[in-house]
């Protein structure tokens, strides 16, 4: 204590101490997930990318009408088999060699309505050369048309392919359009039968077009447009694997599988690819890491 001028005695204040930081250990752990890849990551990322490139390639066949695995009148012919029977509808228009519409020519058309049993529908063409038939069978099918000239009976036999049903449509549409060849072009095809001389000429194209049908132009190209999708969609896949290699995301490369599914196609073994890789992302073991006191001090560091 001491006593200042006026008489007052006062207590004079301690001296401050420099305080430190005190730490207490203890045993307790930081444990902070992990952004690694597991191995078994990127081992489904690589698969994932082939199925996706397969994909690509699957598309790249459906944009190529004319060449590849699978031609359009095939993939119609497979949606055909299991469409609604009576399903088609079939328009037609005959022309002569010369362009005009042929009116008043009889049309015959013939189909397998079930294994070894065939059916068969006969109409006319109107004014305009038209000619329709209604609820057939999806598929493939025989048509004759026949014209009575000069007289003689001609009649040009083609193969044709019915549409069967698209997306929501209850019905499949096809239309076509026949060129009736000359007198002159029936007159030097063989008599039918081996015959010498004959009133009914015949110019079968059944059998040249036994491989590839005459079928609806726009079918083909609704065939291309699925190719052109298929493309686009393994494409994406293969974006968000990259994404998935960057982000260390698991779930982001399991959406990547998602797309890998829709871009493989319709056959059954490439979606069982696709769908495997998804699964595959299920088992994917969660990694975490354990950091120390001077660990997790340089990650709060390099955090902020």
């Amino acid at each position: 204590m001491r006593e200042d001028e006026s008489g007052w005695i006062g207590l004079e204040g301690l001296p401050e101490t420099e305080s430190s930081a005190l730490f207490a250990t203890s045993n307790a752990t930081f444990t902070i997930p992990d952004t690694t890849l597991h191995p078994i990551t990127k081992s489904i990322a690589v698969f994932v990318l082939f199925i996706a490139a397969s994909g690509f390639l699957n598309g790249l066949d459906y944009a190529s009408p004319d060449s590849g695995l699978v031609q359009p009148d095939e993939f119609v012919y497979r949606l055909s088999q299991s469409a609604p029977p009576n399903s088609a509808m079939f328009d037609g228009t005959v022309y002569d060699h010369q362009g005009d519409p042929l009116e008043g020519i009889e049309i015959k058309l013939e189909w397998e309505e079930k294994p070894g049993w065939f059916n068969s529908s006969v109409t006319q063409t109107d004014g305009n050369g038209t000619f329709s038939f209604e609820y057939v069978k999806p598929g493939l099918a025989r048509i004759d048309i026949t014209i009575e000239r000069d007289n003689y009976s001609d009649t040009l036999v083609e193969r044709v392919l019915l549409s069967p049903p698209a997306l929501i449509e209850p019905y499949g549409f096809t239309r076509l359009k026949f060129i009736m060849p000359s007198p002159d072009t029936f007159e030097n095809e063989p008599c039918p039968y081996g015959q010498e001389e004959c009133t009914k000429r015949l110019i079968d194209r059944n059998e040249e077009q036994k491989e590839n049908p005459r079928m609806d132009p726009s079918a083909a190209g609704i065939y291309i447009m699925l190719g052109y999708g298929f493309m686009g969609v393994s494409i994406i896949s293969i974006g968000f694997v990259v994404w998935a290699l960057r982000s260390g995301s698991v779930a982001v490369l399991r959406m990547s599988t998602v797309f890998a599914f829709f871009g493989v196609g319709h056959y059954y073994a490439a979606c069982i690819l696709g769908l495997t890789a998804f699964l595959l992302t299920f088992a994917i073991p969660k990694r975490s890491k354990t950091l120390n006191h001077d660990a997790f001090d340089a990650n709060m560091q390099s955090s902020l």
